[in-house]
C-alpha cells in the first residue's frame, strides 16, 4: 500500500512478474521446454496505470505474447481489479546465456511455444 491507501505501483510489477514467470517456467516446462529457465532478462517495461487499486480486490492478470523477434519477445498484460481494467503493460524479454553473460537468439522450440500465446 502507498501513502494514499492504494496498491503501490511496484507491487503491480511483482504481480506481472508472477504471471510471466508462471508461463515461462512452469507452463513451458510442462510443455518440455526448459530454455527460459536457463536465462531470460527484462529489457524494457512499459506501464499505463489506469485506475488506483485498493485492497481487498479480486485481481486478474491476463497476458499474451504481442511480438516475437529473433532475439526478443514482448509480453502484453491487462490487470483488472474487481472486473475493472486497472493497468495495461508490456515487457520486452531477451533470452540470456548466463555462462557468457550475453543475449542469445530465440530457439525454434521457444518460438513455437511463444506463438501459441499470441493474440
Amino acid at each position: 500500500m502507498d501513502a494514499f491507501g492504494h496498491v503501490n505501483n511496484n507491487q503491480f510489477m511483482v504481480l506481472l512478474e508472477e504471471a510471466r514467470v508462471s508461463m515461462m517456467f512452469t507452463t513451458a516446462a510442462e510443455a518440455g521446454l526448459t530454455g527460459f529457465r536457463d536465462g531470460v532478462v527484462v529489457a524494457r517495461h512499459e506501464v499505463d496505470y489506469l485506475l488506483p487499486v485498493v485492497v481487498p480486490a479480486a485481481i486478474r492478470v491476463e497476458l499474451w505474447i504481442e511480438r516475437i523477434g529473433n532475439a526478443s519477445f514482448t509480453f502484453a498484460y491487462e490487470l483488472s481489479a474487481d472486473d475493472k481494467l486497472a493497468l495495461r503493460a508490456k515487457s520486452v524479454m531477451v533470452p540470456f546465456d548466463t555462462e557468457t553473460q550475453r543475449p542469445r537468439r530465440i530457439t525454434a522450440e521457444e518460438r513455437e511455444f511463444l506463438q501459441q500465446w499470441t493474440d
